[in-house]
């Protein structure tokens, strides 16, 4: 085997260290040769490619152009797309662009304020190792790309995905492992605290989250020392850089314009303040405006921006000073809550959450198994039988902005709607459905992915889906400063923009089922997680209070409009008799019936229909199908289907037949069978025997006397 040398000259440096039971190393100089930076990593037999890309700056932009992307590559666990058509990897799958925003949270928060600088970041699974999961490697990976670019980035980051064995936190478990136990919950941060917690669980006690969080806090420490130990051996230096701020003398003007303008003047609840805001605002512009035309067209951005950042200190200042929030609440208090089901007729179950200004429509859709999403990934083949779909169009937030596709924000919010309920949702057996919910954002002001978990829950009672449990979510944010951390409950937009945290949870009476954390500061302590958690909980059970008394739990009856589905059980050796040759068979009993069938190779069957008639239907032709003759048992109206010297040939089950003999028609001799049948009679017949060849003996004459003595 021959050894790649680096067309550049440059050495080839390796390093690596025990992770968990296992080797992860880092590799540089060895691929991506044109790249500002590139590192292969390595854990069991899982490759990724980390790179990084350092642009130029743009002033013009008011935002950090940050990309993180992950990379799933079919080839890494040996797959070829299960697509009939495109068989090269197209557009990110919805669980690929998860990953990425997974992997972006804990980064995006450790650059400074004001850079400009255009960062791409990609993680490519070229390998992937079956046993466990490679989103925290492709994490690692995409930490160690953006160190070795000496960009001020404040890492190196890392995470762990955490489980629970045996009852014991646990990393690195399988999919199965994940989706069966506890929780499945991750961790990312720095080394000295941590910046984003992600979960789904199965209604997880508060302080088990806290244990995992731990956890995962001390054992991905190992994957960060691994970084800097690379960059010492590298010898990274770190690049000088430039940050966009608003102009200081603006800055100060603003702010002295502002003076008296701000904290309890502003204080009202929403819709109120946002207007007072945006009548001051207006002012502000146009007192400057006037003051000095050319100065203000010249610089109008940084007037916007020294306004937004006075208000945002406004914030802080008077959550700090004088503890109350922009609309007047208590650091626990929860915004006025209304809520209505059975909201849409039509609909197989609807409702409406407001929370403030907060308002989120959920709509449910029942169908038979067969609508379930195919899922066809890297990772996975599967089905999804329960989806849920967020939409915000730019009305929501008073904006114009043109419809399209579902961006990253729309699917992380959808998925962490979806993962509340998941943990609570029935059983394919109990509940033989396939659902889709789907939230349509009305209105906007902090927490819209909560309001979407507390409006799907009701929409699904109302629709009659048998939930394990109803959910509440709410949103907690933060406020720090050198000696407190103060927690606010059901955070709105002004709190977000202006906190250091944004935490999502949810959950039923008895645990949690998704959390959802980001620090917009540089680590945080397990201890105020804990604490944060714990105030939550309260929050959580006030909503679901509200929730219950709108709808205590889920209807008893299915919409009318919603399909019927029942399941049946089959030997999976008669599969093949229900099919038919061709499918001629089932095919015949769905036209027959106007029901739909699907069937499982477990001898499941699920049979739907717009109304229980034709779901009976169906379930009789089936049953008749493979119901298996039985001795002693009389088969009323049977058809006579040939005749001969001896006997009649009479079919008393679908597809099966048996021979009355002539001595046997009747209790009065019978010279032959034809004096007295013909074919397509119907008789009554009694199985008396089945020989060891597997043939039917029936009695036209046992089952008269037998019905005649029951009468």
């Amino acid at each position: 085997m021959t050894n790649i040398i680096n067309p550049l000259g440059k050495e080839i440096i390796e390093v690596e260290t025990d992770f968990l039971g296992k080797k992860l190393s880092f590799e540089v100089n060895k691929v991506g040769f044109r790249s500002t930076s590139s590192v292969l990593v390595k854990y069991g037999e899982t490759v990724i490619l980390g790179t990084a890309m350092l642009g130029g700056i743009n002033e013009e932009l008011d935002y950090f152009p940050l990309s993180v992307e992950y990379e799933e590559k079919f080839y890494a666990s040996g797959k070829i797309s299960g697509s009939r058509f495109i068989k090269r990897e197209g557009r990110p799958s919805d669980e690929a662009i998860l990953i990425g925003r997974l992997i972006d949270r804990p980064i995006r928060p450790l650059w400074p304020k004001g850079y400009r600088n255009e960062v791409q970041a990609i993680a490519t699974v070229l390998s992937l190792d079956p046993s466990f999961r490679p989103d925290v490697i492709a994490m690692i990976a995409t930490s160690c790309a953006l160190m070795l670019t000496g960009a001020p980035f404040d890492g190196p980051i890392a995470g762990l995905r955490v489980g629970f064995k045996d009852n014991k936190p646990i990393a690195f478990l399988s999919n199965n492992e994940l989706t069966s136990g506890l929780g499945d919950i991750v961790v990312a941060g720095t080394s000295s605290g941590v910046t984003m917690v992600e979960a789904g669980a199965n209604q997880i006690k508060e302080e088990r989250v806290i244990e995992a969080i731990k956890f995962g806090f001390e054992n991905y420490q190992p994957a960060i020392q691994l970084q800097q130990e690379l960059l010492k051996k590298v010898g990274i230096k770190p690049l000088e850089y430039v940050v966009v701020t608003p102009n200081q003398e603006i800055v100060n003007t603003v702010e002295k314009y502002l003076e008296n303008k701000l904290g309890k003047n502003l204080q009202r609840p929403y819709p109120e303040r946002n207007e007072l805001l945006a009548t001051l605002k207006q002012e502000t512009m146009d007192y400057f405006a006037s003051q000095d035309p050319e100065k203000f067209t010249q610089n109008k951005k940084d007037y916007e921006e020294a306004f937004t950042l006075a208000v945002h200190q406004d914030v802080r200042r008077e959550i700090i000073e004088n503890r109350i929030r922009p609309d007047g609440r208590k650091f626990d208090e929860i915004r006025p809550l209304s809520s209505e089901v059975s909201f849409l007729p039509r609909a197989h179950g609807s409702s409406i959450f407001t929370r403030g200004l907060t308002q989120a429509l959920n709509v449910v859709t029942l169908a038979p198994l067969s609508f379930s999403q195919v899922i066809d990934t890297m990772e996975q083949s599967a089905e999804k039988r329960y989806m849920h779909h967020y939409n915000a169009p730019g009305y929501t937030v008073g904006e114009v902005r043109r419809l399209g596709s579902p961006g990253r924000r729309e699917i992380g919010h959808s998925y962490l709607a979806e993962r509340a309920l998941n943990a609570v949702i029935p059983d394919e057996k109990t509940f033989p459905y396939a659902i889709r919910s789907v939230t349509e954002i009305m209105s906007q002001n902090g927490s819209t992915s909560m309001a979407a978990t507390c409006s799907s829950c009701l929409a699904l009672m109302d629709a009659g889906v048998p939930i394990k449990s109803p959910v509440s979510g709410i949103a907690m944010g933060l406020v720090t400063t050198k000696t407190e951390n103060i927690v606010l409950s059901d955070i709105a937009d002004a709190e977000d923009f202006a906190g250091d945290m944004d935490f999502k949870v949810a959950g039923t009476s008895e645990g949690i089922t998704a959390l959802q954390m980001d620090m917009k500061v540089h680590g945080l302590s397990v201890e105020v997680l804990a604490s944060a958690l714990d105030q939550a909980k309260k929050g959580r059970a006030f909503i679901l209070k509200h929730m219950l008394d709108t709808l205590s739990g889920p209807r008893k009856q299915l919409s009318k409009y919603a399909p019927r589905v029942e399941s049946i059980h089959i030997k999976p050796d008669k599969i093949r008799e229900v099919i038919g040759k061709g499918g001629e068979v089932i095919q015949k009993i769905i036209a027959d019936t106007g029901a739909t069938i699907d069937i499982n190779d477990d001898g499941t069957i699920f049979i739907s229909g717009s109304d229980l008639n034709s779901l009976d239907l169906a379930k009789t032709a089936i049953n008749n199908i493979v119901t298996e003759p039985e001795v002693g048992k009389i088969y009323k109206n049977a058809k006579v289907v040939s005749l001969l010297d001896f006997g009649a040939f009479v079919q008393f089950l679908p597809n099966k037949d048996g021979m009355v003999h002539v001595s046997e028609i009747g209790d009065k001799r019978v010279n032959k069978p034809s004096d007295v049948l013909k074919i397509g009679d119907r008789v009554d017949v009694k199985l008396v025997a089945i020989d060891n060849k597997g043939r039917n003996q029936l009695s036209i004459r046992a089952a008269e006397k037998e019905l005649k003595n029951e009468n």
